[in-house]
């Protein structure tokens, strides 16, 4: 939210006070809080009349964390949807010193200034790496008088700010108002399906707003020289968080706000979908699992779409008979062929679904505000929405996956669940719907999430989700929605899986060779071998189908080498896995969270590291060119040659290379003194 016109000037019907100074403050156990006037310091007691103040209380959840609530008006808050952190109540110091209070936190303190001006100065082992100063904090009325809070930190020089979810625009942060706010609008515009609350700064701290609502970012995009963020609402609570390094500013996160879980080993293989709007039947389907095994390509997942369900019935959790007039049969035929079985789901219950009727007597939809179901016409005619916030509708809806997975379905793509409204809405248990709006899907994910580790156990359990806020990543594993079939598409979703594992997911998965239009036979094998060098790997599609004969004779063996290629590196995937698991450091990451002191990585976006020793460069273009950049490994392999997996060419570090390279390979390339394929 942009608020100002200018460096001086307030916006026209916006009205702005600032937090003065702090006044007075008060030292509990493990908690320090200060009043500080709005507007300028006080100095008699005239001041303290009619001018207000700003609470701040400074608290630890964990360890090398330190959180900071603004408030305003105290207000009811039993009723509003919160995130589930692991919270630690760790020893902490506060010291009261003569020029400041020190609030300190494992290796992390925050120095708050006394004086005539607030100063917040966060310290990781006594080094400053953020810092919040004048006319930082604030309570900012908009035109239609909704009251924000605002806060800011200082953007350095060459400070670059990372994360904020699965974004589709720029890598880099700098210069953007970021939103968020769960929306559905594809890969190519600003709107993201997986908006988190939670940045990293390569000055070493990353910032978590606590709120499933929306906040509003501002980096360096109104004063250039910070980072703001406001949330509609009477407080706002937010945590620095220190490091030695960014993968230990994200290990340190997902303690707070969980970690991935590992994920079977089936889900690294090759899953291939029936798409979208295509026509299929059984007979479709075992054509296209017998037509990948008649070519040797290895296929671990079958994935149906949406119409293993009758039209305009989404969801009935009901085969259409027309179609599948068996489908224990069939599933069991997929499972004799070694396969296992992923089912296209979401939320919504069409009007003219059988189940509408029984979940709006029972009250299992979000309801209006006269007490009527809540409907509209996107998507399926007369839709409703299930309250994942009453527990009668929990158990309903994971009766319908229970009921689902004993004909021999495995696992579950939870599509949907940004669309969320928030006017003239009552949820069950009293939310409040904006800050439901993107809460939403965590309890949507949760919800079949949970069902698939009781009937399957918590070894088998994983989704394939569109939707995400902070915590999800406990459900994996995430694609990341409705992209083109072009390179400038591929180019913005590997972006967009970069920045989801800079806010702690540590699995990403995306639509191979695009999933609107039909992809060139060339843009096929290229996206391909970037999707078969992912954590996870799906063919899939809107009106196309995707499988590699369509394709061309070359496409069928570009599919096969990589395929084969992404089983040969299963158990090194499977020990990346337990790493991601343990800190929550992702499984495909962006080089500088490998490289943070190689400046050179700080901007790079169009490779990454799969795990730990795999260098990856995708082919964004016809003519088969790539221009990468090679890191120092460092350590005891500091300036060996990498090599690259395919060829067996060698590459010096600290170099930039633009080569040519045919559709069977790319540049893949192994750290020195590693070997991904010999675990």
């Amino acid at each position: 939210m942009k608020f100002l016109n200018g460096g001086w000037l307030v916006k026209d019907g916006y009205d702005v006070k600032y937090a003065a100074n702090v006044y007075t403050a008060n030292i509990e156990e493990g908690k320090l809080t200060l009043f500080c006037p709005f507007g300028v310091p006080i100095h008699n007691a005239g001041q303290t009349l009619d001018g207000g103040i700003m609470t701040i209380e400074v608290t630890s959840p964990r360890p090398d964390i330190i959180t900071t609530r603004l408030v305003n008006f105290e207000e009811d808050r039993s009723h509003d949807p919160e995130f589930n952190l692991n919270i630690s109540n760790p020893e902490v110091s506060i010291e009261d010193g003569e020029d400041a209070w020190v609030f300190t936190s494992g290796r992390l303190s925050l120095r708050i200034a006394k004086g005539e001006s607030i100063d917040f100065q966060y310290l990781y082992d006594g080094k400053e790496i953020a810092r919040s100063g004048w006319r930082a904090k604030a309570l900012v009325t908009d035109p239609e008088g909704q009251i924000h809070v605002s806060e800011q930190m200082n953007l350095g020089v060459g400070e670059k700010i990372y994360g904020l979810g699965e974004r589709f625009t720029n890598f880099i942060k700098n210069g953007q108002t970021v939103d968020i706010w769960n929306e559905d609008g594809g890969t190519g515009t600003e709107q993201a399906y997986k908006n988190i609350p939670f940045y990293l700064s390569n000055r070493n701290y990353g910032l978590f707003v606590n709120t499933p609502g929306k906040v509003s970012f501002e980096i360096g995009s109104e004063k250039v020289s910070r980072v703001q963020f406001s949330v509609p609402e009477q407080e706002m609570s937010y945590s620095v968080i220190g490091g030695e390094d960014l993968k230990a500013i994200l290990n340190t996160y997902t303690d707070l706000t969980g970690k991935p879980p590992l994920v079977p080993d089936w889900s690294y293989g090759l899953w291939l979908s029936t798409s979208f709007t295509t026509d299929y039947d059984e007979n479709t389907v075992m054509q296209f699992v017998d037509g990948m095994a008649e070519r040797n390509i290895p296929l671990s997942v079958f994935h149906f779409d949406c119409r293993w369900m009758k039209e305009l019935e989404w969801c009935n959790f009901e085969w259409d008979e027309d179609k599948f007039p068996d489908p224990e049969g069939m599933l069991a035929k997929l499972h004799e062929r070694g396969l296992k079985v992923c089912v296209w789901i979401n939320s919504y219950i069409g009007q003219k679904s059988p189940l509408f009727k029984e979940g709006a007597a029972k009250g299992y939809f979000i309801k209006r505000t006269n007490g009527q179901v809540w409907q509209w016409d996107k998507w399926q005619a007369g839709m409703a929405i299930v309250d994942f916030t009453n527990p009668e509708a929990v158990r309903w809806y994971q009766d319908k996956l229970k009921a689902l997975m004993a004909q021999g379905v495995d696992c579950f793509k939870t599509d949907f669940g940004e669309r969320i409204p928030v006017d003239d809405v009552v949820y069950y248990d009293g939310s409040d719907p904006q800050l439901m709006h993107n809460y939403y899907t965590y309890l949507y994910n949760k919800a079949v999430y949970d069902v698939i580790a009781e009937v399957k156990g918590e070894d088998q359990a994983i989704l394939f989700a569109r939707s995400a806020t902070v915590g999800g990543q406990q459900f994996p594993v995430h694609w990341g929605g409705d992209c083109s079939s072009n390179y400038p598409s591929m180019a913005e979703s590997l972006r967009a899986g970069l920045s989801f594992g800079m806010s702690g997911f540590g699995y990403w998965s995306h639509d191979i060779a695009g999933f609107e239009d039909k992809p060139s036979p060339d843009l096929y094998k290229r996206w391909t071998q970037f999707g078969l060098l992912s954590s996870h790997s799906r063919y899939h599609g809107s009106n196309e189908y995707k499988v590699p004969w369509l394709y061309g004779e070359e496409a069928v063996e570009v599919a096969r080498e990589f395929t084969e290629l992404k089983l040969k590196l299963v158990p090194y995937l499977k020990r990346m896995s337990e790493e991601t698991h343990a800190t929550g450091v992702p499984m495909m990451r962006a080089m500088v969270l490998e490289f943070p002191k190689d400046p050179a990585c700080e901007d790079l976006d169009t490779q990454y590291m799969l795990g730990d020793d795999l260098l990856v460069a995708p082919v964004f273009s016809e003519d088969g060119t790539a221009r990468f950049y090679v890191p120092d490994a460092g350590g005891d392999q500091a300036g060996k040659s990498w090599k690259n997996l395919l060829t067996g060419e060698m590459y010096e570090p600290g170099k930039w290379y633009t080569e040519q390279f045919d559709y069977h390979t790319l540049p893949v390339l192994v750290r020195p003194g590693s070997d991904p394929l010999a675990e």
